[in-house]
């Protein structure tokens, strides 16, 4: 798709915009990759001290695309564990980061967008934005660390009725819940998170990296081998039958609609 990662620099904030905004910021593997080695290039620059991730338009993201998704289920599954590999990468670069995180999200967050943002340290949201984990719908697990973050942040009956139900979360219930930071006017997210970046990219380098550091690494099972167990079962749900017949349904209803 013409999905692409445009960046830019906002003084010591480096901006990474998810664009394809005629598919609401739809995710592929090129922009993984793109985004993990923008992220790890990064890392070494004290230049940028801060990162704002956003979507380009009305929308966060929506996450993977369906239509590769069920292309992707006719070609080797090792494939999609590479594809896969290449989305925990950009997780994985977002926490190592020394600089902190800030996702700005509109509109809509779904799927492996709920997941990106989630993997972001600090989110800002606008008041009517909204976070679906509707994989579940499509008979697919989760994927981009969502039931990592999610079951450090919640309690299990929390996450559990997010990932099971696949219903939409609204902002404000996410704040209330600690998930979400702030809460914003739609169409001022952007606005907010950058002001934000600005505002910690002032503050002392290293002791940050250094903090950010022990928050992540105070918890018991490491990210990666949750990361490894995710992929293991996305792999295997989406070249199950169940997997390729709803998306197909989903797909065929969408047309019509």
């Amino acid at each position: 798709s013409a999905a692409k990662l445009q960046m830019h620099r906002e003084g010591a904030v480096l901006v990474l915009t998810i664009s394809n905004p005629a598919a609401r910021n739809t995710v592929n593997p090129s922009i993984y990759r793109a985004a993990a080695k923008a992220i790890r290039a990064t890392s070494g620059f004290r230049t940028v001290r801060a990162i704002v991730l956003t979507g380009e338009g009305e929308h966060f993201c929506v996450g993977g695309d369906l239509r590769r998704l069920v292309r992707q289920r006719k070609l080797p599954q090792a494939e999609q564990m590479a594809h896969s590999d290449a989305l925990n990468e950009w997780v994985m670069a977002m926490q190592e980061a020394p600089q902190p995180v800030i996702a700005a999200v509109e509109g809509t967050a779904a799927g492996s967008g709920f997941s990106l943002c989630l993997a972001c340290d600090l989110i800002v949201a606008a008041e009517d934005a909204e976070f679906v984990m509707s994989n579940v719908n499509f008979g697919l697990s989760i994927d981009g660390g969502g039931t990592d973050s999610l079951a450090r942040s919640l309690p299990p009956q929390a996450v559990i009725e997010i990932l099971l139900g696949g219903s939409v979360q609204h902002a404000r219930r996410l704040h209330d819940w600690g998930v979400v930071n702030r809460v914003v006017p739609r169409g001022t997210a952007y606005a907010t998170a950058l002001a934000w970046a600005q505002k910690l990219a002032q503050g002392a380098f290293d002791v940050q990296a250094r903090i950010k550091e022990l928050v992540h690494s105070a918890r018991g099972r490491s990210r990666r081998e949750q990361l490894d167990a995710e992929r293991g079962v996305l792999v295997e749900s989406l070249y199950s039958d169940e997997s390729g017949k709803r998306i197909k349904e989903f797909l065929a209803a969408r047309k019509k609609g």
